[in-house]
């Protein structure tokens, strides 16, 4: 049920479909799953991998993809003069998992364990180019970017945003992938359009894309 639910939110009928389980049967462990918070539900009443997952993964400390990414964003952060931030994917959202502030002036903080919408902003661009067709459809209802700009973020590997999912800041953004080229994670750059401009790629897309490409390579070394 787990394996099914790795590749994204699922409703009863497709998890039965999915593992081959009676629906009964299915939806006992899918419910037992949730009282444990290894399964959620999304807000379309889907379920999703839970949040005890990554929690059991970091006690255990085998998180590579933080261990890995950590000094990473220091870098990154050091490099830009802007806060860099690491996001993964959780069913609707994109949670903040590890981050690397600004030290002082203006600057965009998104503390980490936040959730954001995936509906706006370059990491939502990102965790959602790549997607299988179908839920690269469902994630653009309602989203405030378009398929042309995703096509864009395929074709060029980064994307940006300006005053998409807060006014007055932009970011940049590009994918750490994992095993098979899958996306695994979007990492970030984000600062007040006043010091990022109206086109930050510009200025950023180059550091953020090597910095993930530094991040994948690592995990691909290790795996």
């Amino acid at each position: 049920m787990l394996n099914a639910l790795e590749a994204g939110p699922a409703s009863l009928a497709q998890l039965v479909q999915a593992t081959g389980l009676a629906r009964p049967t299915a939806h006992r462990l899918a419910v037992a799953l949730e009282h444990h918070r290894i399964v959620s539900r999304d807000t379309q009443g889907r379920f999703v991998l839970g949040p005890r997952l990554s929690e059991l993964s970091t006690a255990a400390g085998e998180d590579r993809l933080l261990a890995v990414a950590a000094p990473i964003l220091t870098q990154l952060r050091d490099m830009t003069g802007e806060s860099a931030q690491l996001y993964r994917r959780q069913g609707d959202e994109r949670v903040c998992v590890a981050a690397a502030e600004r030290a002082s002036g203006l600057r965009d903080t998104v503390p980490v364990g936040s959730a954001l919408p995936m509906f706006a902003g370059s990491a939502a661009q990102i965790l959602l180019a790549w997607e299988e067709p179908d839920r690269l459809h469902r994630g653009l209802r309602g989203a405030k970017f378009t398929a042309a700009t995703l096509s864009s973020v395929r074709r060029r590997g980064w994307a940006h945003s300006v005053g998409e999912r807060e006014q007055g800041v932009a970011s940049v953004s590009a994918p750490i992938r994992g095993a098979g080229g899958k996306v695994v994670a979007a990492i970030s750059v984000s600062g007040p359009i006043e010091r990022l401009t109206r086109t930050p790629g510009r200025m950023h897309a180059a550091p953020v894309v090597a910095a993930a490409e530094r991040i994948t390579e690592s995990m691909r070394r290790n795996s």
